[in-house]
């Protein structure tokens, strides 16, 4: 959800410094100052303030003020949070601990898939799956990433795991940082769109354990890779 207007200006300036710790926790924030300070309302301050509460970064209380809260506390799914950490310090920490969440999640949502994937799901995976080698071949990588996206989110709706299929965001966040922060090669590796097609096949096909091996070994290579250019 992306938050337009003020409200969605004053938090691309507030979000990206408590996830920076440039606003660090126990920080307490005035509304009247934000007013003057960034020349809004108190309506947009109120607006602004309210979608840091839901995304718990923040708790606003009268006679006290906005307090920014422990990290530990944040909805750390999120997808505009994970945005704000991608772009500060904290982003090799992010990238590795979704990594890690994709590894735990996604070879078993490829299994699940293969046994509850729909007709439509599978026909959208083998489509998507053409499309990613296409877009590859063309080292199109914003086409790529959107295709990316997709067939990942495909991949866990089609798990029938509502928990799962509620990631679908946070993997679409987490590949979109990657290629935003030159984390991915220029061209898409040959063996990575093999992979995927692997995966597609073998839901497809209702191979379980097939599209579990295909899915582990496309996060586990994100992550070794991740790991190198990180250092």
């Amino acid at each position: 959800m992306e938050i337009q207007g003020l409200p969605g200006r004053l938090l691309d300036e507030l979000g990206p410094a408590i996830a920076s710790g440039e606003l660090p926790e126990g920080s307490v924030l005035r509304g009247e100052e934000l007013e003057q300070r960034f020349g809004v309302s108190r309506t947009v301050v109120r607006e602004a303030v309210r979608v840091l509460e839901g995304m718990r970064m923040v708790a606003s209380r009268r006679r006290v003020g906005i307090t920014v809260l422990p990290k530990s506390l944040w909805d750390v799914f999120d997808p505009i949070v994970i945005r704000w950490r991608l772009a500060g310090a904290d982003r090799p920490a992010q990238l590795r601990s979704l990594g890690s969440l994709r590894m735990a999640v996604e070879p078993a949502a490829a299994a699940l898939a293969a046994t509850h994937a729909t007709d439509d799901d599978r026909r959208e995976l083998s489509s998507l799956a053409v499309e990613l080698t296409v877009a590859a071949r063309d080292a199109d990588l914003t086409t790529f990433l959107r295709h990316d996206i997709a067939f990942h989110a495909l991949v866990l709706r089609a798990s029938g795991n509502e928990m799962f299929a509620h990631l679908g965001d946070t993997v679409g966040a987490v590949l979109t940082g990657r290629t935003e922060y030159h984390l991915m090669p220029h061209q898409p590796e040959p063996y990575a769109i093999r992979l995927h097609r692997e995966v597609a096949d073998a839901i497809c096909s209702g191979h379980a354990e097939e599209a579990e091996q295909a899915m582990r070994t496309i996060v586990t290579g994100a992550l070794e890779e991740l790991n190198q250019q990180l250092g």
